[in-house]
């Protein structure tokens, strides 16, 4: 349950956890990096920092190597800039809603060529269901979900 004093908390630590990145973080191996939320336990003891990373899957671990690295930077951060009883403990997780929302903007732009008169070959989306539509955006699997699973075949496939 979310209480407005624990939204204003992790909209204050997501302020100052974006700025020390930004502006005062010196580790090479953090970069392209936004910081796209928090979310605060009820105690506020830990937060975890949701962290959008451009670039490949390898970019994006060293990129979390980094952070990680980083953590007791921050929380000093943290604690000089906030004034709260307990200084949370962070943990960051990467997260995927940017891939996914270019890759709808993608299916999007392809409808749109379509409905105009402006279809390539490929048969028309109506056709396809949404992971062969990914494979076709995304043929080395970068917009895997993590509900799925692999099949005997090596094909993705949801599970029930």
């Amino acid at each position: 349950m979310s209480s407005r004093r624990l939204l204003k908390a992790a909209e204050a630590i997501r302020g100052v956890v974006s700025m020390a990145i930004l502006t005062e973080l010196r580790d090479p191996r953090v970069q392209n990096v936004t910081v796209v939320g928090v979310e605060v336990t009820p105690d506020m003891r830990e937060a975890k920092v949701l962290v959008s990373v451009m670039g490949s899957e390898a970019q994006q671990r060293t990129v979390l190597k980094g952070l990680q690295n980083s953590v007791g930077f921050l929380q000093s951060k943290i604690a000089d800039r906030i004034e709260t009883r307990y200084i949370p403990r962070l943990s960051f997780v990467i997260d995927d809603g940017v891939k996914k929302s270019v890759a709808v903007q993608q299916i999007l732009e392809q409808i749109a060529k379509e409905r105009d008169g402006k279809a390539s070959d490929d048969p028309p989306l109506e056709d396809k269901s949404i992971e062969e539509i990914l494979d076709d955006l995304a043929p080395d699997g970068e917009f895997e979900d993590e509900d799925s699973e692999e099949d005997t075949q090596g094909k993705k496939r949801r599970k029930k």
